[in-house]
């Protein structure tokens, strides 16, 4: 392990290789900011320009612009509402109501310092044990990707707390919504009446922005601009206090998030999911939660960051991408004529454990520029409404269209922007929905999988101790609100009798 790390760190700390991680650490940040644009997006359009440069210095970059840009998208979900990307999704929900409580540093800071010990583990974590975990991967085909995909549904609806049926409809709405377009192992299109623009499916990025931002402003709109946030600078700085409370979380964030990135397909959204959603329930402050909890946003933001580095052992020991954007950083490897799989980190060790000390490094860097730059992100929201709104829609629709270049994108936009709207007028979580969307394409191709496996028996999944026991924590993550339904009756009369017989005896 220490000959590892020390072949990494004269690897990283080059100084060509440390100026391109800073600079794809900034390029990332700055892309994160932009609605739409996402990690995998980034990556890919920045890709042509590493060409001149080493493959270790340009991977370096790459893996930079990867983690940069969830950081920037952080920042976006906090301030307005707006996730980057998927993973994203639920530090809206804490995260933003503490920005609407003057308290979006401290928001911005734990999010930095939760990625940053997730880095720290992750890559102890890489450097030890990312060969053995790789061919633990291996054991995960699509029988217990599917029941992952399930538990991931079922803690997403059960973390809404009393609201478990609207929950559970706004995930099926979303996995509803997924089989828009061609069937997963099929040629048949479905629901897209004649429209090549619905072939592909209607894309997370898209909704998402049209969900948080433009509904959002569309609902303060009509509601009337919300005030200016008025508070005073210290009160933007972290405090002793919220980080001895997070620290746990964010520990719990990390262990889930790497976890789960060491699966192929699972990516760092289901891990920031899971992550909230079992914070949710065992957290000492959950009945905070949703109402500006900076738990809820040190948890999925630890797990986030954890995930995105565990996702490169499937990568670098398997050549199999663990999420989008490590799908694009393989074909990198590919046009760097460099070939991922076990026989790697024998034939290319220095490229190896230097690409994995550079997540360190990088994230050190995000550390140091944006803790002290958190409360100065926060000093946006003491701009007026009235000018930030037209700002924050003309960078959504900007961006959407951005994607793929097609105007068809701004009007999946303003759609889901509606549709928005509606949901927070009818208090319908709109978490679910989006995870629904974004598992809805893995869970139906690892059910054809699983079908062609079992020929079309899906009992094949009880035939493997893994899915069952998943499957199981899931079945009682369901039952659960059922329980807790039933539970409060029987403790009810308990209470009303303690205040009388405390009165015994006193004066």
């Amino acid at each position: 392990m220490l000959d590892n790390l020390m072949l990494g760190l004269s690897t990283a700390l080059t100084p060509q290789n440390l100026l391109w991680c800073v600079i794809g650490v900034l390029l990332g940040t700055v892309i994160g900011l932009l609605p739409g644009l996402g990690s995998s997006t980034g990556v890919a359009v920045l890709l042509p320009l590493t060409f001149a440069l080493d493959p270790v210095t340009a991977l370096i970059m790459l893996a930079g612009i990867y983690y940069g840009a969830q950081y920037g998208g952080t920042i976006t979900s906090v301030l307005i509402s707006t996730p980057g990307e998927a993973s994203s999704v639920v530090t809206t929900i804490d995260g933003y109501q503490m920005a609407r409580q003057g308290r979006a540093g401290p928001a911005l800071a734990i999010a930095a310092i939760g990625s940053f010990f997730a880095a720290i583990v992750s890559l102890l974590a890489l450097l030890t044990v990312a060969p053995a975990l790789a061919k633990a991967a291996l054991n995960f085909g699509p029988v217990e990707n599917l029941a992952i995909m399930l538990l991931g549904l079922v803690i997403v609806v059960t973390f809404q707390g009393g609201a478990f049926l609207r929950g559970a409809a706004m995930a099926i709405l979303g996995v509803l919504i997924s089989t828009v377009g061609v069937a997963s192992g099929f040629s048949t299109a479905r629901f897209t009446f004649g429209s090549v623009d619905l072939l592909g499916g209607i894309p997370f990025v898209e909704v998402m922005i049209g969900l948080f931002a433009v509904g959002e402003v569309l609902r303060q709109l009509r509601i009337g601009a919300a005030e200016p946030i008025r508070a005073r600078f210290r009160d933007m700085m972290i405090s002793r206090k919220d980080l001895l409370s997070s620290g746990p979380a964010i520990a719990r964030g990390t262990g889930i998030g790497f976890a789960l990135g060491t699966l192929p397909g699972a990516g760092s959204t289901l891990a920031s999911f899971m992550a909230y959603g079992l914070e949710s329930k065992i957290n000492p402050n959950r009945r905070q939660f949703g109402k500006g909890a900076i738990q809820g946003v040190a948890a999925p933001e630890s797990a986030n960051n954890a995930a995105a580095n565990a996702n490169f052992i499937p990568t670098l020991a398997l050549g199999i991408p663990g999420g989008a954007t490590t799908a694009v950083l393989l074909g990198a490897f590919t046009i760097y004529g460099l070939q991922p799989g076990p026989l790697l980190f024998e034939q290319q060790p220095d490229l190896v454990w230097g690409l994995l000390v550079s997540f360190f490094i990088g994230n050190l860097v995000l550390l140091v520029l944006n803790l002290p730059l958190a409360p100065v992100f926060a000093q946006m929201l003491r701009i007026p409404y009235r000018y930030l709104y037209p700002i924050i829609l003309i960078t959504s629709l900007v961006g959407a269209y951005s994607i793929s270049n097609n105007i068809f994108s701004v009007w999946i936009v303003l759609v889901f922007g509606l549709i928005g709207l509606v949901m927070k007028e009818l208090d319908l979580p709109i978490a679910p929905l989006v995870l629904g969307l974004v598992l809805g394409p893995l869970l139906e191709r690892a059910m054809v999988q699983t079908s062609a496996l079992g020929q079309g028996n899906f009992g094949i999944v009880l035939g493997s101790p893994i899915a069952t026991g998943v499957l199981v924590v899931a079945a009682l993550l369901a039952l659960l609100p059922a329980l807790r339904h039933l539970l409060p009756r029987r403790g009810t009369r308990a209470p009303a009798e303690d205040p009388e017989r405390d009165k015994v005896g006193q004066p």
